[in-house]
């Protein structure tokens, strides 16, 4: 079967790996120069396979007051005259309860286990230098409600294979001396030991070189898609700034783009960019930077040593669509980063540490949306939010199982496509 795949990003390229080993005619299109140059160029590096907790949580609704008011708040919200934003934040508000996000992060667990399967069974088979490394992960709690609820999702966890361990301030600190800054300020850590990192965007570039060498497969870069082709109740192809590109299945992986190309087709994807920010600060021989990765989580921060630097990600700023970056949030991110790990970004000014900003394509669940949209032979493997990287060798392994009709290793319901 000749697919089309909209994207060449982690999700993208995941995508056309796991469907050109299947057998299938893959055609890639990508608006861009090369793979992995919009939201997995320099996103937080972390495979974060344990930890996928939903932003809409329980105690989200309860902060967004006091968020409102601070420059670093890691919620940043500017209402736009959009319906589409309206709808979004009321299922997000919707989604806000325990029950909910349990249920959420439940299913994002059994998904994301699965991807690490994926990906290990696809780094035991290929040699790719993208600077992964499995450090291990520090989720440090600054107060005792997060730290609890943490702990009570450790014994559903080890039943799904998950090896972790609460620490208290003393045990975080003697496994990440870096932290010792902040020592008095932490309650409590998640660890887990299996937990890694590497370089999203080189994975991507690695994938492409492995992509050149199959047979069944074209990456087209510098190609933007402008519409889907419909005829009757099925998707026929894409139309491209290059012109018609018939397919027998067309599989949206593009991000945020994906949610125009739906809308003339009468679809509407439950999508909205939050845009995150990072900088990427160099590690030098001594620096006192972390070893193992380390999440933040009361500042929604996470640092991820990739090679010989330090990757700073976070925010979530559900403003407009663009990645003009605000200097304020990444200046944010250097202030956290000096607070937490005292002198190691030296006097360096933020223009030296490579701000970026990108968007990721977020459902207000936080639950992607994976399968056969309403119209047939028109397949979606978007809606990821910032688990593009952590999700994207399960996510297309589930989305090849459904093609094939093979029995899927985890449910297709939990990330139901209908809803587009």
């Amino acid at each position: 079967m000749k697919v089309v795949i909209t994207g060449a990003g982690v999700v993208g390229m995941a995508t056309a790996w796991q469907l050109a080993n299947d057998g299938h005619q893959v055609t890639v299109l990508e608006r861009r120069d090369g793979p992995g140059l919009e939201t997995s160029f320099a996103n937080g590096g972390q495979l974060s396979y344990s930890y996928v907790a939903p932003l809409a949580g329980p105690g989200v609704l309860a902060k967004v007051p006091g968020w409102l008011l601070r420059r670093d708040a890691p919620l940043r919200w500017r209402p736009r005259l959009d319906p589409a934003q309206w709808r979004w934040l009321a299922a997000f508000v919707g989604a806000c309860n325990a029950s909910r996000s349990d249920a959420t992060t439940r299913k994002l667990l059994r998904l994301a286990f699965h991807s690490r399967d994926r990906m290990r069974a696809f780094l035991d088979r290929h040699d790719i230098d993208f600077d992964f490394a499995r450090r291990g992960k520090l989720i440090v709690h600054r107060d005792m409600a997060s730290f609890d609820a943490a702990r009570r999702l450790l014994d559903y966890q080890a039943g799904l294979g998950s090896e972790q361990h609460a620490l208290d301030r003393d045990a975080c600190v003697a496994l990440e001396p870096a932290l010792a800054g902040i020592r008095d300020q932490i309650v409590g850590a998640i660890h887990t030991p299996s937990e890694e990192v590497a370089d999203c965007h080189r994975f991507c570039v690695g994938l492409a070189d492995l992509l050149r060498q199959h047979p069944n497969v074209s990456l087209r870069f510098g190609t933007a898609v402008r519409a889907i082709e419909r005829q009757g109740d099925a998707a026929r192809g894409v139309h491209t700034d290059a012109g018609f590109e018939a397919a027998d299945a067309v599989v949206l992986a593009g991000g945020i783009g994906s949610a125009t190309l739906l809308r003339p087709l009468g679809l509407r994807a439950p999508l909205w960019p939050l845009k995150g920010y990072s900088i990427t600060v160099p590690v030098g021989t001594g620096a006192q930077a972390p070893h193992i990765s380390v999440t933040d989580f009361a500042r929604k921060i996470v640092y991820a040593r990739i090679g010989n630097t330090l990757r700073v990600a976070g925010m979530a700023d559900l403003t407009r669509p663009d990645t003009r970056i605000d200097q304020r949030r990444a200046a944010t991110l250097l202030d956290e980063t000096r607070s937490v790990f005292g002198g190691i970004a030296g006097d360096r000014s933020l223009s030296d540490l490579q701000p970026w900003a990108g968007l990721r394509p977020a459902t207000p669940t936080g639950l992607p949306l994976i399968g056969q949209s309403r119209l047939r032979q028109l397949w979606l493997n978007i809606g990821h939010g910032g688990l593009g990287f952590t999700l994207a060798m399960g996510s297309a392994s589930l989305l090849a199982d459904m093609i094939a009709k093979r029995p899927p290793t985890v449910d297709p319901a939990d990330y139901s496509a209908t809803l587009a």
